[in-house]
C-alpha cells in the first residue's frame, strides 16, 4: 500500500487581503499574489462602475426625450 507523503498537508488557503494588514510576514511571492488579486478587483470595480454609468446615461437620455 502506497503512502501519500502529502496527506498531512493542509491545502493552502486562497489569498485574501485586508486593508491595513501587516505585510511584514508575507513573502515576495505572497505580496505578488496580493497585488494581482487587488489589481483584478480594481478592474472588476471599474467595469461595474462603467456599466452603472452607461445605465444612468441611458436612463437620463430616455427621460429627457
Amino acid at each position: 500500500m502506497a503512502v501519500d507523503p502529502f496527506a498531512d498537508e493542509k491545502p493552502r488557503p486562497k489569498p485574501t487581503h485586508e486593508i491595513g494588514q501587516d505585510l511584514a510576514k508575507l513573502s515576495v511571492d505572497e505580496l505578488d499574489e496580493r497585488v494581482a488579486l487587488l489589481a483584478a478587483e480594481i478592474e472588476r470595480l471599474r467595469e461595474a462602475r462603467r456599466a452603472k454609468e452607461a445605465s444612468r446615461l441611458a436612463a437620463s437620455a430616455f427621460f429627457k426625450s
